[in-house]
């Protein structure tokens, strides 16, 4: 609480002694959908001082008494110049309209025109959902994960998978989060598509360098997604219809300028078609379903102009079912999310925001196998209940700071087996249960130095208890238990802390090129343990125990940054070096279900690593044409004292080299064409290299840690966009009319309904993987024959998912 006291202290006096300020401040909005715009850059023309629209399109900053421009700009959007003459505080709320030329020609990232020179920040991409549209789709679905992988310094995990790492780090270092709330698996049929509904969403924000101190928890990144609000003015529908899955997106005002709802719905239908008389008895994949759906929503309420109330909910599930009647077998396996968040922003003045929130994560993984009357059960899972309270204060135009406190509380399953026979029921291991809480204080200050130098200096002091109730199973040498120790509920079992300075600093060499540079230190208690190279749902998350400390992430990174072309072109060059302490991994030999009657962390092992490397990045912004090149060349070693006889190895997720080409060519108003290019250095793993017979039996003898390597993967992916245009529709209704009508005095006029008047409709075409590359998805031994009989035959096999699959979905919107 003396943190909190000391800092509305410092709100009092910095408000007190700027009094000869004025502030301008505002919402801005987008004028067609009425979404919050972030991002949005907001100045005056004539001091070039101004300010960025955060998360809920708000803006503050303060200059003197004058007569001014007031310049809103964001790319797609139409520049908006306001003349203002400044006595007292205004309040300025704009809905900006969007561009329909820019909006169809733009890349990605939707900011300021030199944001990313004039930006402290590094390694930080601000996305706009409506401008990922343009990339090639799979099946219909657009996805956020799959376009950030197409960033330097962030790598795909694969074919089928949504896990992503950035800059050396593993799936389970980077921090996902929707308005709030953490998710925790975050794809969908084994990560062939990501939860995440585009037309559900807002922006997104991923942060792959320095993150600010009001992020914690994770050593390697931050993608923070916003959902969408719903428009207060209007009814909006969206949707498409692809070949394997649907979806539908409504936004209905409550109450015009004061609430709003809107609501998604996904789902597959491959289970429709895996059953007669689609699949006959006969097939292989008879008695094979699976699907899965995911709804979200999220209603917004401003009690007033000082106060806004939003809740979020999300709700996924995967199901995978497979029964074989002639043999007496069946699974069932479904896993998937639930989230709820309530955010309450608040304005105590102009300079002073404070955001309350509230939220709790749920994800379950559950495999249950029947075969002959003999059930078994495997599962796994997390649950958060989080809250957080951020003050956002702008005391002048030179400081933006912002402070608070957070609180997590987890749950974890980490895996618990039971099975069942008839008339008999019985538990390998009770259920485990870990309960950890993990808090965090922070305060980061954004100021101006000057005209040249900008700097962002923050610190987080974060906190670790796991409690109990938690029994401790003390064992000898042989694995036999000798004694245990047994905790209460709330009990204090390990206690973990550390304070995490973050710094960055920009130097402006000119208008359109800055130096910039960086330090963050990271804590991260919570840990995913994996055995697979891919991200899965079996893969278990774990806490930080007696046994299992922090991990520790340190990076240090520099970066140069030009735009040239009046500003048409961007380019930048970011170079890193990230060293991690008290990575975990299992123990050779060891599996998920293994030690089932001990506690799970005595099956972890800890180690370092490091990762280094430089990204280039090249992007043309605007025009007909754009797209942007993106390489990445970077290494990754890991240490486990225990593993690989001590040796330093390349982690599973090491990549040598990383490419990717991204292009979009708007041919007229109606079609626009797309293509993405991808190649990477094979994934790093562990083969047998060699094998013996030993008693009769072959045993196989393992190669160095992840010593081999895949053969590289490369994609080329094609779509092209057929897009109507209501005018042009109208226009043809009205003909048709006129052909149809006797009376040429007749006046024409459109009675169909609003909603057809503004249909916009598009059908896109997409091949993914155009020339059939066969990228490997894994390698299995298969052994045939004897040794005995001299027939013995062992050959790796590479396994690979996709050949060349084209695509069509119809979308619309109104």
């Amino acid at each position: 609480m003396r943190f909190l006291l000391v800092a509305s202290l410092l709100v009092t006096l910095g408000t007190s002694g700027l009094a000869q300020q004025n502030k301008i401040s505002g919402y801005i909005k987008d004028g067609s959908t009425n979404q919050a715009l972030p991002g949005v850059s907001v100045y005056v023309d004539e001091l070039k001082e101004g300010a960025a629209t955060d998360g809920n399109g708000f803006y503050s900053f303060s200059v003197p008494d004058g007569n001014y421009h007031l310049h809103i700009s964001l790319i797609s959007f139409k520049d908006s110049v306001i003349v203002i003459n400044l006595t007292k505080d205004i309040r300025i709320n704009v809905a900006l309209p969007p561009d329909a030329i820019i909006a169809k020609t733009v890349s990605v990232v939707g900011q300021k025109a030199n944001n990313n020179v004039q930006s402290d920040k590094m390694g930080t991409i601000k996305l706009e959902v409506a401008d990922l549209k343009a990339i090639p789709v799979f099946f219909g679905e657009h996805d956020i994960l799959k376009v950030i992988q197409l960033l330097p310094g962030v790598q795909s995990a694969g074919d089928a998978n949504t896990g992503f790492y950035v800059r050396g780090g593993g799936p389970d270092q980077n921090l996902v989060m929707i308005d709030g709330a953490t998710v925790y698996n975050a794809g969908h049929l084994l990560g062939f598509f990501s939860i995440f509904n585009s037309d559900a969403l807002n922006s997104v924000s991923l942060i792959k360098g320095d993150m600010p101190a009001n992020y914690g928890g994770r050593i390697s990144s931050v993608l923070d997604i916003s959902a969408k609000q719903g428009d207060m003015e209007q009814v909006h529908a969206s949707g498409g219809v692809g070949l394997i899955a649907s979806h539908v997106t409504v936004q209905v005002p409550i109450k015009k300028d004061t609430s709003a709802f809107i609501f998604s719905a996904r789902r597959t239908y491959i289970d429709l078609f895996l059953q007669k008389p689609f699949i006959p008895a006969s097939s292989a994949f008879f008695g094979t379903s699976y699907y899965f759906y995911d709804l979200n929503g999220k209603l917004n309420y401003n009690f007033s102009a000082k106060n806004q109330v939003s809740i979020t909910g999300y709700y996924g599930q995967d199901a995978f079912t497979f029964s074989d009647a002639d043999v007496g077998f069946s699974t069932h396996v479904p896993w998937g999310n639930a989230i709820v968040s309530a955010n309450w922003n608040h304005i105590f003045s102009d300079k002073l925001l404070a955001t309350t929130s509230l939220s709790y994560t749920d994800y379950n993984f559950r495999f249950t196998g029947a075969e002959n009357g003999y059930n078994f059960t495997l599962f796994s899972g997390i649950h958060d209940y989080h809250a957080k309270l951020n003050f956002d204060w702008i005391p002048s135009k030179k400081n933006h700071i912002k402070y608070g406190l957070e609180n997590t509380f987890h749950v974890f399953i980490p895996s618990a087996i039971s099975a069942q026979e008839p008339n008999i029921n019985f538990n390998t291991a009770d259920v485990v249960h870990l309960y950890g809480n993990e808090a965090g204080a922070y305060i980061t200050d954004e100021f101006s130095l000057s005209e040249r130098i900008k700097m962002e200096g923050g610190l987080r002091y974060s906190l670790f208890d796991q409690v109990g109730p938690f029994t401790r199973y003390n064992q000898n040498p042989l694995g036999q238990t000798t004694d245990t120790v047994t905790y209460k509920t709330l009990q204090k079992v390990a206690q973990y802390s550390g304070l995490e300075p973050r710094y960055s600093i920009r130097y402006l060499l000119s208008e359109n090129s800055s130096l910039k540079a960086g330090y963050s230190r990271n804590y991260q208690y919570i840990h995913l343990a994996s055995i697979s190279s891919i991200s899965l749902p079996t893969d278990v998350w774990i806490p930080c125990t007696s046994l299992i400390p922090p991990s520790v992430g340190d990076q240090y990174s520099l970066g140069y940054y030009h735009n040239f072309k009046d500003n048409m072109f961007e380019s930048s060059v970011e170079v890193y070096y990230k060293h991690m302490n008290n990575l975990i991994e299992y123990k050779d030999g060891v599996t998920p279900e293994a030690n089932a009657s001990s506690d799970p962390d005595e099956n972890f092992t800890l180690g370092t690593g490091q990762a280094y490397g430089a990204e280039f990045f090249l992007k043309k912004r605007v025009g007909k044409f754009n797209g942007w090149i993106g390489y990445t060349l970077s290494w990754t070693t890991e240490n486990f004292p225990v593993l690989n006889n001590g040796q330093t190895f390349y982690a599973k997720y090491d990549r040598r080299n990383d490419i990717s080409v991204v292009a979009n060519y708007e041919l007229n108003s109606r079609w626009t064409f797309s293509g993405v290019f991808v190649y990477a250095t094979g994934n790093a793993l562990t083969v047998p290299d060699a094998w013996y017979v030993v008693e009769g039996q072959l045993v196989e003898q393992y190669g160095a840690r992840d010593g081999y390597r895949l053969a590289p993967y490369d994609r080329l992916d094609l779509s092209a966009t057929y897009t109507t245009d209501p005018k042009k529709r109208a226009l043809r209704v009205q003909q048709r009319w006129q052909k149809k009508t006797s009376d040429s005095t007749a006046t024409y006029v459109d009675h169909r309904p609003t909603w057809v008047k503004n249909l916009h409709t598009s059908w896109s075409f997409s091949v993914y993987n155009v020339y059939n590359r066969f990228n490997p998805y894994f390698i299995y031994i298969n052994i045939t024959g004897s040794v005995y009989s001299n027939t013995l035959s062992i050959e790796a096999k590479q396994v690979a998912l996709f050949p060349v699959l084209p695509s069509v979905s119809w979308n619309f919107d109104f």
